[in-house]
């Protein structure tokens, strides 16, 4: 006798590490309860492989919208309506039980051709604030989870449909839960990272303020520090000319051990990043990426900031000094370090793909006692 297939459930994407990391952490929770877990994603998706089997993942047609021009909009609006012909075909094909969105416009057709196919649908909204793509599809999905709470204001009809589930993280990550905050005593161990596009601020900024600190404070440090492939050169360069113990790469393949590991994080604020940091739990400087249209990263810094966690700095106004004395602070403060790290821990939340599983689960109609 032919064993069934597993049922199959499709999660869309965007091809970055702060869409695609939730993703990946939601479908082995999916696997472990028995779904079979596809991916729809833009050709992005290419440089994070690894998690999702190559037949597995569906690249789908998609644009962003960002100009007012309707002649500059043609071409995104053909985009996205190829998009959805295409995923309107994959669902036939495949027939999930559950379509799930994870931001970003490369989740716009696969969660509208479910919506009018009639295939229950979520989407995710991992910032403090909901994004462009996710306010589209609020009010045509079955039921949204949030990271934050209050993420979608005073909406009563949008409201009904929320659950408050975390951000999904890595099982890198949970491992990298495990260990306990360093002591910050002897030396300290400092790792600045700009997210999944790098961040040239960090070049500019950073390796300048080490170079402000006191000479006994600098012989402490251990600095851990991505760096776009430009950039690299001069970063060495100065940490070298300032005698600073400096490891300087484009990539870290480890970066939630080097969290873990690390007394104080210089980053920007990204969805992913400030998850990553709470579950952990560390201590961070936050450099919120500026001028974007839905101020998410000001926003995502502000609640670990709020919660003590973190010291959040405006761009326009991050210069060597300023970052050089909160440094400095930081490091004269061993136990503020300490409580930062336990109030960063404290808005993390480790079972956040399991929670994301069983509200799936619950909007699929399969298991009465899957309640998110």
């Amino acid at each position: 006798m032919q064993s069934l297939a597993p049922t199959p459930v499709l999660v869309a994407a965007g091809g970055t590490g702060g869409h695609l990391f939730p993703a990946e952490a939601l479908a082995a929770a999916l696997i472990k309860q028995g779904l079979a877990v596809h991916l729809a994603t833009d050709r992005r998706a290419a440089r994070y492989g690894g998690a999702f089997a190559d037949e597995s993942i569906h690249v789908i047609a998609s644009a962003t919208l960002r100009a007012r021009n309707p002649f500059a909009l043609l071409p995104t609006t053909v985009s996205l309506s190829v998009g959805v012909a295409q995923a309107w075909a994959l669902i036939g094909r495949l027939k999930p039980v559950a379509v799930i969105g994870f931001g970003g416009y490369p989740t716009v057709p696969p969660v509208m051709a479910a919506a009018w196919r009639g295939v229950p649908t979520l989407i995710h909204e991992a910032n403090a604030v909901i994004g462009r793509a996710n306010r589209l599809l609020a009010p045509r999905v079955t039921a949204i989870a949030t990271t934050f709470p209050d993420v979608l204001g005073n909406n009563p009809r949008l409201a009904a449909k929320v659950s408050l589930t975390g951000n999904p993280v890595r099982p890198a990550v949970i491992a990298a839960a495990a260990t306990p905050y360093p002591a910050a005593v002897e030396s300290l161990q400092v790792l600045i990272f700009g997210g999944s596009q790098g961040a040239r601020v960090m070049a500019d900024v950073v390796p300048d303020a080490i170079g402000k600190l006191a000479a006994p404070l600098r012989s402490r440090l251990t600095i851990f520090q991505q760096a776009r492939d430009e950039d690299v050169s001069r970063v060495r360069a100065t940490y070298s000319r300032l005698a600073v113990s400096a490891e300087v790469a484009p990539f870290f393949a480890d970066l939630p051990a080097r969290i873990a590991a690390s007394h104080l994080i210089v980053a920007r604020s990204g969805a992913g990043t400030v998850a990553e940091l709470a579950a952990i739990g560390r201590p961070a400087i936050l450099v919120p990426l500026p001028h974007a249209i839905d101020q998410d990263q000001l926003a995502n810094a502000g609640v670990l900031e709020r919660a003590g966690g973190a010291v959040r700095l405006v761009q326009s106004g991050l210069t060597p000094q300023r970052l050089a004395t909160e440094i400095a602070a930081l490091a004269d403060a061993p136990q503020r370090l300490a409580a930062m790290a336990a109030a960063a821990r404290s808005v993390g939340r480790l079972d956040a793909a399991e929670r994301l599983a069983k509200l799936v689960l619950r909007v699929a109609g399969r298991g009465a006692n899957t309640s998110a």
